[in-house]
Formats: C-alpha cells, sequence, structure tokens
C-alpha cells in the first residue's frame, strides 16, 4: 500500500516534546510510544520510569495493563472462528450460553433509577451484539441508571470465578436496553469470550495462546503474571492516580484469577500489540501467515451501527465515529483526522489508532488512567498533524 502522506520528522519532535514535558512535569510517570508507517517504526520511545518508587525506568519490554485494549483481541479471536465456519454473526447467543434463553429487559421507572418491571427482549442477543456493544449488557461502574446500579449491587464478581460462571451470573441481571437498539458499553465482550471458549472446546488465553498469541510472537500477552521476572517489568501509575476500587470487576489485571475477562483482563507490552495492530492493517496477514481473511477485516474495521442505533453517551467514541465489530471507526472526515481512521483504548491510558489510507498506526502506552483521556486527545491531533502531502 502507498500513502500521499509521509511523516516530518521536525514535526514528529513535538510528540517527543509533549511526553517529555508530561513526564517533567509529573502528570505522568512515563509512556512508550510508537508510531509505524508501511510497516517499519518512525518513532518508537520510552519515557520517563515505569515505577516512580523505585525509579525503574520506563523500557520498550514494559508491560501494561490494557484493560479495554483486549477487547480487539477477543474480537479478533472471534472472527477467526467466524472465518472457519464454527461461528456466525447472526448465532444467538443462547446457542452457546443456554442461561441467555430466559435473560429478560428491564423498564426503569419516569426516574431512571429504578427497575419498574421486567420483559422478555424483543429477540435474542446475537454474537453482532456482543461485538458491537448493542447487546443490552452494561457495565456498573459508572453511571447511575437502574441496571448499572443492579450491576454494581450484585455478585457478579465474588468469589474465584471462571468465565463459565461469569456469563451464568451475567445472564440472571436484567439487560439494559432491548438488543440491537442502544450502543450500550459493557460486558458483551466478557460474553463473547465464553462463547470462543463453548465453540473451541479451550479456555480463552488457551484458544488465544495456540491460534493468535503465539504465532504472532504477543509472548508477553496474557491475563495475569505468574513469572516473577515479568511482575518487575509492570509499569505502576503515580500514587495520585490509581483507581479507588475495582474496574469491570477487575481490582488489578496483573493479579492471577481464574476469570479470563476478555474485555479487560490482559496485560501486555507494545511490541506485542504493535504486531497485532500490524496484522489488521496488514489485511489479516503477518510474516506470511494469515489470521483473518481481507474481507473480515475490512468488515470489522466498519461502521456497523448506522444511525438506526441510539448510543449512550458514556465511553461512545464521539459524533464523527460509529462502532464496528471490536473498533471504533471514523466515519467522517474531522481534520486533521481522516474517515476510515479505527482505534481503541483502555482505561488505565493505553491507546491506539490505525490510519489504512495512509498506512500507519500509532500505539500509545502508558499507566495514568486520569491523564488519558486529555492526553490521547492532544497525542493523536500532533501525529496527524506531523502527517505532510
Amino acid at each position: 500500500m502507498t500513502s500521499a502522506r509521509h511523516f516530518n520528522s521536525q514535526a514528529l519532535q513535538r510528540v517527543d516534546d509533549y511526553f517529555r514535558h508530561e513526564v517533567a512535569t509529573a502528570k505522568i510517570p512515563g509512556a512508550v510510544v510508537l508510531i509505524q508507517q508501511h510497516g517499519q517504526p518512525v518513532f518508537l520511545k520510552s519515557f520517563g520510569m515505569r515505577n516512580a518508587a523505585s525509579a525503574a525506568p520506563m523500557t520498550l519490554d514494559t508491560i501494561f495493563r490494557l484493560y479495554s485494549m483486549s477487547k480487539p483481541i477477543t474480537s479478533v479471536a472471534a472472527m477467526m472462528l467466524v472465518d472457519d465456519g464454527r461461528l456466525r454473526l447472526d448465532d444467538p447467543v443462547s446457542k452457546y450460553i443456554p442461561a441467555f434463553a430466559d435473560v429478560k429487559v428491564a423498564l426503569a421507572a419516569r426516574d431512571g433509577k429504578t427497575v419498574q418491571s421486567l420483559q422478555p427482549p424483543a429477540r435474542s442477543i446475537t454474537i453482532e451484539d456482543l461485538l458491537r456493544h448493542t447487546s443490552g449488557i452494561t457495565y456498573g461502574f459508572y453511571g447511575e441508571t437502574a441496571v448499572r446500579k443492579l450491576y454494581g449491587s450484585s455478585d457478579l464478581f465474588e468469589g474465584d470465578i471462571d468465565n463459565a460462571t461469569f456469563a451464568d451470573r451475567l445472564a440472571k441481571l436484567p439487560l439494559a436496553e432491548q438488543p440491537g437498539t442502544v450502543w450500550d458499553y459493557g460486558h458483551s465482550v466478557d460474553v463473547l469470550g465464553r462463547v470462543i471458549e463453548v465453540v473451541s472446546g479451550q479456555m480463552l488465553y488457551q484458544f488465544e495462546k495456540e491460534k493468535l498469541l503465539d504465532p504472532l510472537g504477543m509472548l508477553d500477552t496474557a491475563f495475569s503474571l505468574t513469572d516473577p521476572e515479568k511482575r518487575g517489568r509492570v509499569v505502576e501509575p503515580l500514587p495520585q492516580d490509581r483507581f479507588d476500587g475495582p474496574i469491570a470487576g477487575l481490582d488489578d489485571p496483573v493479579r492471577p484469577r481464574r476469570w479470563e475477562s476478555g474485555g479487560a483482563g490482559m496485560t501486555g507490552t507494545i511490541g506485542d500489540y504493535a504486531r497485532f495492530v500490524q496484522m489488521l492493517l496488514n489485511g489479516g496477514t503477518f510474516d506470511g501467515r494469515r489470521y483473518l481473511k481481507a474481507e473480515t477485516v475490512a468488515s470489522m474495521t466498519r461502521d456497523h451501527l448506522g444511525p438506526e442505533i441510539a448510543h449512550d453517551d458514556f465511553y461512545h467514541p464521539g459524533p464523527d465515529s460509529g462502532f464496528g465489530l471490536g473498533f471504533a471507526v471514523r466515519v467522517s472526515a474531522a481534520p486533521p483526522f481522516t474517515a476510515g481512521e479505527y482505534r481503541w483504548d483502555g482505561v488505565g491510558g493505553t491507546f491506539f489508532f490505525v490510519d489504512p489510507k495512509d498506512d500507519m498506526f500509532a500505539v500509545v502506552m502508558m499507566q495514568s488512567p486520569l491523564q488519558r483521556g486529555r492526553i490521547e486527545t492532544e497525542v493523536r491531533r500532533l501525529i496527524y498533524q506531523a502527517l505532510a502531502p
């Protein structure tokens, strides 16, 4: 693929200056930044420290909590099963997780804060709903709606649960909306992880490790860290920039557990994630091996919502964007950003975006949850501004 634009090295210096300033002013402990075009890095640098308490420097092999950047990996794993004919987008979730055959939809009272009644869904939740967050399944760690409060006060995460237990517990809670009607960010991809287990006959990590992670060379990407050497490479946020409580049911994705949260539970390095993203940018291939059909990647990275599906304001990717099968997708240009770009991020501070038109992507890894929104907005703008005709 050729591009009409290339990166201006002097303009890229502004990215360097930006992160040096963020570290120098103690906004973040450190970061690792990669910008890659035509399969080659044009910018790859580490900044600051991965652990301010020990003064350990940030390095390229630093391990980050990916949180929701786990979702694209799980989505790709599911689409590999679709490509193999073992799973269909229009399959009902209840075909693989029977508990979802009895799921109900909450009808909220006028104040929106209490559940007035429960009603059957107008149609079944499908695999496509899980991938594009239109299942009616939400999260319980944000917002004040009745269903989110139920999620937050339930026993959803009690004990050392596995994916099967989690999915069955979730199916007992009401949906926030009718399936297929609203984009609502939540545990959909966690349920998708359980579907992968049922279809493949393997635990989620076993399947992903065998079919995707190991073949791609993503050897530091996993759901927990048991190797003491690797544990020493994990980045830690600044003391004033930590979560007060669990996020999406995870108190710390680094801690070993049975639950393999396909929506938020992975850890990994920038090098690992770069290989994954380059595979997508290549149209499903990497180092001569095909992981997804080119038409599958094209489908995953186009909008699947359209104007008929409403969206919840929390976590929606913005007015110029829709959502594909695992990624936010920019549906109209908003200079300097171009239409067709796809992306996602993690609540801990990691983010990436891919621009097929310019044959480039960027991955930023940091562990600064309170700073992530501000930094992601500005850094994405700086990177695009560094592209010259």
